[in-house]
């Protein structure tokens, strides 16, 4: 069905370790095998510009080459190889969408991150307080918001340099000017 990769395995990188997920599989679309894909690029069709997809299904990663894809409506859809009818299309709904790590483009400013770097990492105050876990981020017409689940949950803005005030990838910490009783 998939185009394997070069490894010629489903197992592509064990437990996912330097895979990122770009989305997930939400339906068919039509009966020549599309898929409707939620997509957490940004733009969200983006995700149609690689190559390959890795697709996990429960038993593993597959390597699926992307045919052809973009924005069809509200919807992203993608066109997989391998993937030419309506029922094989059904059979991928859930799957994860992922790419290797080193397949993402570089980033051009130290203040860019990419959200799956920041996920997990200790917020706390200028101060030293921790405010939790950074759990996931999501966009407003405004700004990206921050998800922090520490003693109860807070929705931090990151706003670069009036709230975010420093990023330490290395350290695991986002420091933030924000008041601990927000």
């Amino acid at each position: 069905m998939s185009e394997l990769g070069e490894t010629g395995s489903k197992d592509l990188e064990g437990d996912g370790h330097g895979l990122v997920t770009l989305g997930r599989v939400t339906g068919a679309h039509g009966l020549k095998g599309w898929v409707k894909v939620h997509s957490d690029t940004d733009p969200r069709e983006n995700i149609a510009g690689f190559s390959h997809l890795l697709l996990s299904r429960g038993d593993g990663w597959e390597r699926w080459k992307v045919n052809a894809g973009g924005r069809q409506g509200k919807n992203v859809v993608l066109k997989l190889k391998g993937c030419n009818d309506r029922d094989t299309a059904e059979a991928l709904v859930g799957s994860q969408l992922a790419i290797e790590r080193d397949r993402l483009p570089a980033l051009e400013h130290p203040e860019e991150f990419y959200w799956t770097d920041l996920q997990g990492l200790l917020v706390e105050t200028q101060a030293g307080l921790s405010l939790g876990r950074l759990d996931h981020l999501f966009e407003t017409g405004a700004n990206d918001v921050m998800v922090v689940r520490g003693d109860r949950e807070r929705l931090i803005p990151f706003v670069w340099d009036q709230v975010v005030k420093a990023v330490d990838l290395e350290e695991g910490v986002v420091r933030v000017d924000w008041d601990p009783e927000f």
